[in-house]
């Protein structure tokens, strides 16, 4: 039959649910549960089949279920209670803790930038850790009340799906995504126009699309290069996250540098801190200076102080391998017209980025363009803040690692995205319906002890439950793919034992994160795991990334060991680890196994997942567990310190984990007491909930953020660019006298003692020094000694005392004169130096570079 026209027939909502609409297209839901359960009490199985996208669900579901719900007075019920909630929540944010905190300040938004967000599985723009971490993040944010507007990319091939294939090999499959299936629109500006920006690359313009997500009450904006009016080549800029060669990376980065402030600007924003979430986005940084110098007539000296005040960098990367490094040639071809709008030389452009490498080449580092354009950075844990004073010491000559101005915010997660709902219920129970806005009160979190074994263990067995029938699935899945036999598939239902010993190891398949390091000695290995009195099954999952071979090869690995007879049922390896696996995963295994290559692991998150689900973490002292363990939530592998030796460190490692699962955490879960339960194994869940859960968030981390970088950030940017930059004015005229000068101190320096002389622990030393420093006076720099603590000959510990100005010699030549006490025994190191000193720098270290000791 011919027909005269076709046409499509989607679902009509019932005026009744009509608001199921508004909040299918509002992130909010993704962390509400009671939210989830409207659309799966309408239609489960389509829920899941569509995972759990409401954008897609409602242009699927059958108009009869629609009409069923209505006629249902537990759902219309529940309808009630979800809207009014979102509601309450969207229309009460002067009721934040913002607000209430800060309700003195109106100073601009905090603009985030990030080049991956994962708010949950049915919008995959995220690859692993650092996407999960921005989508709690921005969550949390609007939780809090923060004035946060996001930036980030809209990828159309998105971050690929993993698949297995029956020899153990991953296969990466990238789909072509309708943005319509997403909970998006085009943004518009204060006309109601659609906002588009531009970008210029060597020959041609690029054209970006701007949409807007949102996020609670968070704005996120993802850029889209995929338009007709651009190349083809250009329109792939924004196909794949993390995808193509050195020369898309740095076109990808234009675009969330460059783009993404534009953008902002033509929204109506005007943002008083730019927190740059890892390096990927520090182009923002040149593309503010540009502003500055031409919309505000600065210098580019100017400009680049005027940026720094209210920029932030936070560094996610403990290898200097790990930050993007671009060769010269790149940055000549993409920026040789982009520098002479900065009113900046070649090499005042390349200055600001430039990292000499072991081989003596020259390479423009993404991080280190972050570190010079920003007036305050930080790390991601405290080891992780330590690890990475010493990683860019060198940006900061002059200073010693232990006071390079880098300082950490441990990360978190998002509560209520994480923690099981069934868990969620049991803390209102026992703590209390309003325990998530007191999550501050240590006395609320003792609580805990409240909750009866028997009940927590219920919970837990329930949940063990629920991730053995997925696991079970997952596997028949591809199996069936693999095309296996019928008796291959029966026996899926063997795999999965609730009443053994579950570990948990998930997490992207890197090699520093030592997968497979708990097969060093597979014989020791099968007497674990296949004691039938006291059985233990390992579950696994993570993706490589498609460029990453040993990663690869690392999975293949431990696929074949899954398939070993000898492992048969006893080790599982997932396909595919996405957000909701992962909530299946943390919330349902008994241990969390955590071994990376100490210090290489910067935080890690999904530890912190599963410990706030009452798993209890097994992990080496890296990251966040270094400050999370307590000697009573969990256990440590190995020791507190760093190795040379990487395969010595393995053997360690690897016996270290053996040891305790032998003697320690395997004969501790089958010690049953009252009521056929491990008494003490939940008491141990029970600390693991506690001290996780109440420090580990992101409410804490955000408000970490807000007092120690964003309101501090924000007031410098204010006081440095407001009276018609009155401030950076002078502060860069300063800058440059300084600059000009600082070559030409001279220090002699004056012991009441012999240099060599050995000395009585708390005995007084008088220290003078004659400081000659022409064109600069005394005002403009602090004259200190420094006592550095020794260990092996390097610096441990270091202390600083100001010297006092005595008198003025002669012209341009001043005596100075301090004392010191050593408190203990031991070998110090001691000297004098000068450094610069202004009333508006932000801290001692703000300037890079300026540090004068005696020749």
């Amino acid at each position: 039959m011919n027909f005269i026209n076709k046409i499509t027939v989607v679902p009509k909502l019932p005026e009744e649910i009509v608001g199921l609409k508004e909040l299918s297209e509002n992130m909010w839901w993704t962390w509400n549960y009671k939210a989830q359960q409207l659309f799966k009490k309408i239609d489960e199985n389509l829920w899941n089949s569509v995972q759990r996208n409401p954008v897609v669900f409602l242009k699927k579901v059958e108009q009869k279920k629609l009409n069923s719900a209505v006629a249902s007075n537990d759902f219309m019920s529940l309808y009630q209670e979800v809207m009014n909630n979102f509601h309450n929540y969207m229309n009460e944010d002067q009721k934040t803790w913002f607000k209430k905190t800060h309700s003195h300040t109106n100073y601009g938004e905090i603009a985030y930038f990030c080049m991956e967000y994962g708010m949950h599985e049915s919008f995959p723009m995220y690859s692993g850790g650092l996407g999960i971490l921005a989508g709690d993040h921005i969550k949390s944010a609007s939780d809090l009340g923060i004035p946060l507007v996001a930036v980030g990319l809209l990828y159309r091939k998105g971050y690929f799906i993993q698949k297995i294939n029956s020899e153990g090999w991953q296969e990466s499959i990238y789909l072509d995504y309708d943005f319509s299936d997403f909970p998006i629109h085009p943004a518009v500006d204060q006309n109601g126009e659609e906002v588009y920006v531009s970008i210029t690359l060597p020959e041609r313009t690029v054209y970006i699309k701007v949409w807007e997500i949102k996020v609670g009450r968070v704005k996120l904006y993802l850029l889209d290069t995929d338009l007709l009016q651009n190349d083809p080549e250009d329109r792939k800029i924004t196909s794949t996250l993390y995808g193509g060669d050195l020369e898309m990376r740095i076109k990808q980065e234009m675009v969330i540098g460059i783009a993404g402030v534009r953008a902002l600007r033509k929204l109506g924003y005007k943002p008083s801190v730019w927190h740059m979430n890892e390096g990927h986005s520090a182009f923002l940084g040149l593309e503010r200076i540009r502003e500055f110098v031409q919309e505000y007539n600065l210098s580019f000296s100017e400009a680049v102080q005027a940026v720094r005040a209210g920029n932030i960098f936070t560094t996610h990367t403990p290898v200097p391998a790990g930050n993007d490094l671009f060769p010269i040639y790149l940055i000549d071809k993409y920026f040789g017209d982009y520098w002479p709008q900065l009113k900046a030389t070649r090499q005042d452009f390349l200055d600001l980025g430039l990292e000499k490498q072991k081989s003596g080449e020259s390479l423009f580092s993404m991080a280190i363009l972050a570190l010079k354009l920003s007036g305050r950075a930080n790390g991601v844990s405290k080891l992780h803040g330590t690890v990475s004073k010493k990683l860019w010491n060198h940006v900061w000559p002059g200073i010693e690692w232990v006071e390079v101005p880098i300082t950490y915010v441990t990360n978190g997660v998002h509560i209520n995205s994480w923690l099981n709902p069934l868990l969620q219920e049991s803390f209102k129970k026992y703590l209390g319906e309003d325990w998530m806005l007191k999550i501050d009160d240590p006395d609320l979190w003792t609580k805990i002890n409240d909750i009866p074994n028997e009940e927590l263990w219920k919970i837990h067995m329930l949940l063990k439950k629920e991730l053995i029938k997925f696991v079970r699935e997952s596997i028949k899945a591809q199996r069936m793919r693999h095309g296996e036999t019928v008796e291959q598939l029966e026996e899926v239902e063997n795999i999965g034992n609730e009443e053994a010993l579950t570990i948990g190891f998930a997490r992207r398949f890197a090699t520093y994160k030592r997968a497979d390091l708990i097969f060093k000695d597979p014989e020791r290995l099968k007497k674990i795991l296949n004691n039938p009195e006291r059985p233990v099954e390992l579950i696994f999952a993570g993706k490589a990334h498609p460029a990453d071979k040993p990663g690869q090869e690392l999975m293949k690995k431990i696929y074949e060991y899954s398939r070993d007879p000898e492992f048969k049922n006893k080790i599982i390896i997932l396909e595919n680890y996405d957000m909701n696996m992962a909530r299946f995963l943390v919330s349902g295994v008994d241990i969390w196994l955590n071994n990376p290559r100490r210090p290489l692991e910067a935080s890690g998150t999904s530890g912190q997942k599963a410990g706030m689900n009452g798993a209890i973490n097994f992990s080496v002292l890296d990251g966040w567990w270094n400050e999370g363990y307590n000697g009573k939530n969990g256990w440590t592998i190995g020791d507190d310190r760093d190795y040379e030796n990487h395969e010595l460190q393995d053997k360690i490692d690897s016996v270290s984990i053996y040891n305790q699962l032998e003697k320690q955490i395997v004969p501790l879960y089958y010690e049953r007491g009252n009521g056929n339960i491990p008494q003490e194994w939940i008491e141990k869940m029970k600390e693991s909930l506690k001290s996780v859960t109440s420090f580990f968030n992101t409410y804490r981390m955000l408000k970490e953020y807000t007092q120690k970088l964003y309101m501090p950030a924000s007031e410098q940017h204010r006081n440095f660019c407001s009276n018609d930059f009155k401030v950076v004015k002078d502060f860069t005229k300063w800058l440059n006298l300084l600059k000009e000068n600082w070559n030409s101190i001279k220090i002699h320096v004056m012991f009441d003692y012999e240099k060599s002389q050995i000395i009585n622990a708390e005995e007084e030393i008088e220290i003078q020094a004659e400081i000659y420093m022409p064109g600069i006076g005394p005002d403009s720099i602090i004259a200190e000694i420094v006592v550095a603590s020794l260990q092996n000959g390097k610096i441990e510990q270091l202390k600083t005392y100001d010297m006092k100005l005595v008198k003025e010699i002669q012209k341009d030549a001043y005596l100075y004169t301090g004392k010191i006490k050593i408190e203990d025994r031991g070998e110090y190191g001691i000297n004098v130096r000068v450094t610069p000193n202004h009333p508006y720098m932000p801290h001692k270290n703000y300037l890079m570079g300026l540090v004068k000791y005696p020749e």
